[in-house]
C-alpha cells in the first residue's frame, strides 16, 4: 500500500526532535519590527535613499538610490586598489598611469564597484528599515555608470509579522499510563524471543517453525530464471530458511508447509499479486517443487540467572529493574509526545499568519522527498508513486504550512522568553553525534562549520528548549486511558 501521508501526520518540532529546516538556513538579518517605509541613510558624506514597498505578505520591493558623489568615490577607491596590484608591461606594480589602469580593466573595475555598492547599501538598507529577511535577494540592477546615481531594487522575502497567542497554560491531556507486570513480562519474552536457538525437530512443522527447503520455482510452465533472470532469489535455492508465520518469503508459501516433514517432496502454488515488485511475475501464479531438507523448533533461553549476566546484569533481579526503567522511561517518552502534539495544536489554533512562499515550497520538498523515500523502503514501485503524486504533493504542502508556522511560533517564544543556547551545550550536541557516526568529535565539527551546520544545531537545541518550556507551562489534566483523541494519542510528531 501506498503511504501517502508517510511523514504528513506531524508538524515540525512537535517533541522538540524535528529537523530546523527554516530559520538556521535561510535567515539573513534579524529583527522583527515594522514592515518598511522609506528613508534616507548618510554616513561619512554618503547618501542612499531607501524606499520598500509591499508586494504581498512577506513579500517586499526594497528601491535603494546611491548618489552620484559616492558612487564616483567607489570607482576611485576601487581604482587605487587596482593600481597597487596590477602588471603591466613596462611598468612596476603600482605604477602605471591611473588611466592606463582604468581603461585596461574598465570591466573588471565596473563589476567590483558594482558588487561592493550593491552589498554594502543592501545590508545598510535592510538595518534601516529593520527588515527580517529571509533567504537571498533578488537583485536588479536599473541604473549604474561614473557620474551618475546608481539605482538597483531587490526583491526580498520576510518574515511573518503576527502577535503571538497566550503559550502557557495551553491545555493537553495526558493518559494515566504506569507499566505493569504484564507489560515487563512481554519484554522479557522479546529479550528470550531475540536470542531463541533452532534445534532440530523429528516431527512435522508447525506454525512457529522454521522450515529448511531446496526449491525450484516456475511461472506458467517457463523457469523464473527464464522469465524473471533479475529474480534469481526466486528461480532456486538450497538450505532456504522459511518462517512458518503469515506473509514469510511470499504470501501464502510457508502456509503450505505445515505438516510437512524431513525428505517430503510436495508442490507449493502461490499467486503473486498484481503489484509485485518483479513485474515480470506480477499478477500470475506461481508453482515450486519444493524439498524439506529440516524441520527446525525455535527455543527459548531459560528466565534465569545466566540469562540475565549473558545480557550485562548482575542478576535476574537487576534484570527486571533495569527492564522496567527502560519501559518507564519509554512510556514517558511517549506521553510526552502525546502532550507536547497537543499543546502545539494548541498553539497553532490560536494564530493566523502569512507564510512565506520560498519557506513553504523548501519545506515542501523536504516532505515529498520523505513520503518517497518511504514508500521506496517499502518496496512500493516507482510506477505506483508516480500516479499518487499529486495526492502525495497536496499533503505535503499542508504539511509543510504547519511545520514553517511552528518554526516562526517557536523562534519567536524564544525571543519573547530569553531562550538560548550556549556553547558548551552546542559542544556537547555535537560529541553525542559525532558518537552516533563514529566519527572524531574534532573531524565532525570541521565538517559542521564547512556546511554552517553548527547554527543548524544551535536551533535544534533552542527549538527543544522552547518545546520543554512550553510543556512545563501547559495546563496538563491526567486522564484515563482512551480519553484522548486517537490522533492525538497516537501522533508521531518531529
Amino acid at each position: 500500500m501506498l503511504l501517502i501521508y508517510a511523514r504528513v501526520n506531524s508538524a515540525a518540532g512537535l517533541d522538540g526532535g524535528g529537523r530546523c529546516f527554516l530559520l538556521c538556513s535561510t535567515r539573513r538579518a534579524g529583527g522583527w519590527n515594522r514592515p518598511g517605509g522609506s528613508g534616507l541613510i548618510q554616513a561619512k558624506g554618503i547618501f542612499v535613499n531607501v524606499s520598500v514597498e509591499n508586494l504581498a505578505p512577506c513579500r517586499k520591493l526594497l528601491r535603494i538610490e546611491i548618489d552620484a558623489p559616492a558612487v564616483d568615490a567607489a570607482f576611485d577607491a576601487v581604482l587605487t586598489d587596482f593600481r597597487k596590484e596590477a602588471a603591466l608591461p613596462g611598468f612596476r606594480p603600482g605604477k602605471a598611469p591611473r588611466d592606463m589602469i582604468a581603461k585596461r580593466f574598465e570591466k573588471e573595475i565596473a563589476d567590483e564597484v558594482r558588487r561592493k555598492l550593491i552589498a554594502e547599501n543592501y545590508r545598510k538598507a535592510v538595518e534601516e528599515q529593520k527588515l527580517d529577511v529571509l533567504g537571498t535577494p533578488d537583485i536588479e540592477e536599473i541604473q549604474f555608470g561614473r557620474g551618475q546615481v546608481m539605482q538597483f531594487a531587490a526583491t526580498i522575502e520576510t518574515a511573518p509579522e503576527f502577535q503571538l497567542p497566550e503559550y502557557k497554560g495551553l491545555p493537553a491531556k495526558r493518559e494515566m499510563r504506569t507499566v505493569t507486570d504484564a507489560d515487563l513480562e512481554r519484554a522479557l519474552d522479546l529479550l528470550r524471543d531475540q536470542r531463541a536457538t533452532f534445534e532440530t525437530a523429528s516431527r512435522a512443522a508447525a506454525t512457529g517453525d522454521i522450515v529448511v527447503v531446496n526449491y525450484t520455482g516456475t511461472c506458467a510452465g517457463q523457469p523464473i530464471a527464464e522469465l524473471a533472470p533479475a529474480a534469481k532469489s526466486l528461480s532456486e535455492a538450497k538450505g532456504f530458511w522459511i518462517g512458518i508465520e503469515p506473509g514469510a518469503f511470499l504470501p501464502g508459501f510457508s502456509e503450505q508447509l505445515v505438516g510437512t516433514q524431513a525428505g517430503e517432496k510436495l508442490t507449493v502454488t502461490v499467486d503473486f499479486p498484481a503489484d509485485f515488485r518483479t513485474t515480470e511475475l506480477a499478477g500470475k501464479k506461481g508453482e515450486f517443487a519444493v524439498e524439506v531438507v529440516e524441520v527446525k523448533e525455535r527455543v527459548l533461553p531459560a528466565l534465569d540467572e545466566a540469562f540475565a549476566k549473558a545480557l550485562g546484569a548482575e542478576s535476574l533481579e537487576k534484570l527486571r529493574e533495569g527492564v522496567r526503567k527502560d519501559l518507564e522511561n519509554e512510556l514517558k517518552y511517549k506521553l510526552d509526545r502525546q502532550v507536547r502534539a497537543q499543546v502545539i495544536r494548541g498553539l497553532l489554533d490560536r494564530v493566523q499568519f502569512d507564510l512565506p512562499e520560498s519557506a513553504v515550497a523548501n519545506e515542501t520538498r523536504h516532505v515529498v522527498y520523505d513520503i518517497v523515500n518511504e514508500n521506496a523502503r517499502r518496496g512500493v514501485k516507482r510506477e505506483a508513486i508516480e500516479k499518487e503524486k499529486e495526492a502525495i504533493y497536496a499533503a505535503a504542502t499542508s504539511n509543510a504550512k504547519e511545520r514553517v508556522k511552528i518554526a516562526f511560533l517557536v523562534q519567536k517564544i524564544a525571543e519573547q522568553e530569553d531562550i538560548k543556547v550556549s556553547n558548551e551545550e552546542i559542544a556537547r550536541r555535537a560529541s553525542v553525534l559525532a558518537a552516533m557516526h563514529q566519527i572524531p568529535p574534532e573531524k565532525f565539527i570541521k565538517d559542521l562549520q564547512k556546511r554552517n551546520g553548527l547554527i543548524e544545531l544551535y536551533d535544534q537545541i533552542a527549538h527543544e528548549k522552547v518545546m520543554d518550556f512550553l510543556q512545563a507551562n501547559a495546563q496538563i489534566e491526567d486522564v484515563p486511558v482512551g480519553q484522548v483523541p486517537l490522533g492525538l494519542a497516537t501522533a508521531n510528531p518531529t
